[in-house]
């Protein structure tokens, strides 16, 4: 059993939340996909994701990644979004909108890697 950890201050959150995000798009780069813009110049709508994730692991941080991708997934869907073959905020649609266990190896990867993140950083 873990420790009760001391909360993470609003401000903290918000650097946690940039370095998951940038940490994300270096992810993205070296695996061939088109990085998602900077923190600085992100929609909201991506920032709030990211920092919704953020206080989710915060919250549970023993959970398995595939927890984390069924709240985020289900979050997607209460705003909307469904699955599609390109990432698009406009139209709402996402390619990794689709059960974890069907999620390509290296997507699995990256959310264990922005777990790992979070956890160090808390």
């Amino acid at each position: 059993m873990r420790k009760a950890r001391k909360p993470v201050s609003d401000a903290r959150a918000m650097q946690i939340a940039q370095v998951m995000h940038e940490a994300i798009r270096a992810w993205q780069a070296a695996n061939g996909q088109t990085p998602a813009p900077s923190w600085g110049r992100a929609p909201k709508w991506m920032k709030e994701a990211t920092v919704a994730s953020l206080l989710w692991r915060l919250e549970n941080p023993d959970a398995p990644a595939s927890a984390q991708h069924d709240q985020w997934m289900a979050v997607k869907k209460a705003d909307g979004w469904t699955s599609g073959k390109t990432k698009n905020g406009k139209k709402k649609t996402h390619p990794m909108l689709v059960p974890y266990a069907q999620l390509p190896e290296f997507e699995k990867r990256k959310d264990a890697l922005v777990n790992a993140i979070v956890d160090a950083l808390r």
